[in-house]
């Protein structure tokens, strides 16, 4: 791809008209990750655009490239950057990561004390989280707004998310809290020193997470070994440091 000039500006109601094709896109991009991501309408996005608590980024010659908005919960006490999309003709541009930081910006300028935090699948996501500042945390420390969670309602992982008491999910969990937080440089510096680890240990709590539903279809006898679902004993090897882990940075 040829290097691609982009402005990303802060939405307002002229851009209104791309709501759908935003929605659209949303939409198709979690299909193929095989993720859920809570649905937004147009009339939605186009609310966000017109409060300005959203970007929006184009190419030099006006085609829309990508998006994402400001969400509050908890009386503004949290803040989350969500529905981060890039076209598809864009991505592996370094788009994704010019949008994050203009939103990041936009939410320190417009809640200063507010803490930000977002949930991915991706690892990708989480390298740019940490490039601003964001730290891995529980789902203990994120808003408890009830309203919050409901927006996952649409998402396919939903009945593993109130199956562990909203206390883990597929998604992991990132925070920036402007009163006690490292520096980019820090955070930066701890995720190229771990990243092997952590899509290690993402790999393995979806497998953790996904066992009880690949124990249900093989409940009928058809599965291996008799029904019991297999690969118990491979997941096992080196368990109690795994275990340790995962109980540090998942909250298993």
């Amino acid at each position: 791809m040829e290097q691609q000039n982009f402005k990303i500006l802060i939405a307002d109601k002229s851009h209104q008209d791309f709501a759908r094709i935003i929605c659209d896109e949303m939409e198709s991009s979690a299909k193929a990750r095989g993720t859920g991501i809570a649905k937004r309408s147009p009339d939605y996005i186009q609310e966000k655009m017109r409060d300005g608590k959203a970007v929006i980024a184009f190419t030099d010659d006006g085609i829309w490239a990508g998006f994402c908005y400001i969400e509050t919960w908890s009386h503004g006490e949290y803040v989350a950057n969500s529905g981060l999309i890039v076209s598809p003709p864009f991505r592996k541009s370094g788009l994704a990561k010019m949008i994050k930081k203009k939103i990041f910006e936009l939410s320190r300028k417009t809640y200063p004390e507010a803490k930000i935090f977002g949930l991915t699948t991706g690892l990708a996501v989480m390298k740019i989280n940490s490039e601003l500042g964001y730290e891995p945390v529980t789902y203990s420390e994120l808003t408890q707004d009830d309203a919050f969670w409901a927006g996952c309602k649409s998402c396919v992982n939903y009945e593993i998310l109130m199956g562990k008491e909203r206390k883990i999910c597929m998604c992991t969990a990132m925070l920036y809290d402007p009163k006690d937080h490292y520096e980019p440089e820090e955070t930066t510096q701890d995720f190229k020193k771990h990243s092997k680890l952590y899509e290690r240990f993402m790999r393995i709590k979806q497998w953790r997470l996904l066992a009880p539903f690949r124990k249900k279809d093989n409940s009928d006898g058809n599965g291996p070994n008799g029904g019991k679902s297999g690969g118990r004993s491979g997941g096992s090897q080196g368990g109690g440091r795994a275990r340790s882990l995962f109980h540090t940075f998942f909250n298993f």
